[in-house]
C-alpha cells in the first residue's frame, strides 16, 4: 500500500513538474532563483528572481493551509492545485499573479526549471520535499526564502449608513429639525 502512495505521490509531482522541467542549465547554483510573494486583496503575486543566466519556466501555485499549518507535503502534491499561474521566466525576472483566489489560508508552492542544457530546477522549501525531488533526474536546489503562508482576506463589509432613530428624535424636538416636513 505504501508503494502504491508514494508511487502516485511521485506521479504527481512530476506532472506539474514536466511542464517546468522539459530540458533543463549547466552549472546551476542554488542562489540562481529566488521569491518573493505578496498578498493584496484576493490576489498573490510571486516575484520571481533569475539570475540563472537561462530562460526558466516557473509555476507559482496555491494549496490550502487550513488555520495557518502546512499539511504534510504528500498530501499538498497529491491533491493537485487548481490556483495556480505559469510561465517562462527570462534572466532578470518576472512576476507571476494568481488572482480571484478565494478567501482562506494557503502555503504558496513555485518550481522553476531550467528549459535548454543539464537538467536543473529549483522549488519551494517545504518539509519532506527532498525526498520527492530524489524522484527526478535533475539537479535539484530548495528555494529558502519560499513555501510561505499567505492569508486573503475577505473584502471588510461596509457599515451600515447612519440613518437617525427618528422616534427617539421626536420626543427631543430635534425630529423638526432632523426631518423639515415634520415641523408644524
Amino acid at each position: 500500500m505504501r508503494l502504491i502512495a508514494r508511487t502516485t505521490f511521485v506521479a504527481a509531482v512530476a506532472v506539474p513538474l514536466t511542464l517546468v522541467a522539459p530540458g533543463l542549465v549547466s552549472a546551476a547554483e542554488p542562489t540562481d532563483v529566488s521569491y518573493a510573494f505578496e498578498v493584496s486583496g484576493s490576489t498573490v503575486s510571486n516575484t520571481i528572481t533569475n539570475d540563472s543566466g537561462s530562460v526558466l519556466v516557473c509555476t507559482t501555485s496555491l494549496a490550502p493551509a487550513p488555520d495557518g499549518v502546512l499539511p504534510p507535503v504528500e498530501e499538498v502534491m497529491r491533491g493537485g492545485q487548481t490556483l495556480f499561474a505559469s510561465g517562462e521566466v527570462h534572466p532578470g525576472g518576472a512576476t507571476q499573479t494568481v488572482t480571484e483566489v478565494p478567501d482562506g489560508t494557503y502555503v504558496v508552492l513555485t518550481s522553476c526549471a531550467t528549459t535548454d542544457g543539464e537538467p536543473a530546477m529549483w522549488v519551494s522549501d517545504y518539509p519532506g520535499v527532498e525526498e520527492v525531488l530524489q524522484a527526478f533526474p535533475a539537479t535539484a536546489f530548495t528555494v529558502q526564502d519560499a513555501s510561505q503562508i499567505v492569508t486573503v482576506p475577505s473584502a471588510p463589509t461596509p457599515p451600515a449608513p447612519a440613518v437617525p432613530d427618528l422616534l427617539s428624535l421626536l420626543g427631543s424636538g430635534s425630529a423638526e429639525q432632523a426631518v423639515p416636513w415634520l415641523q408644524p
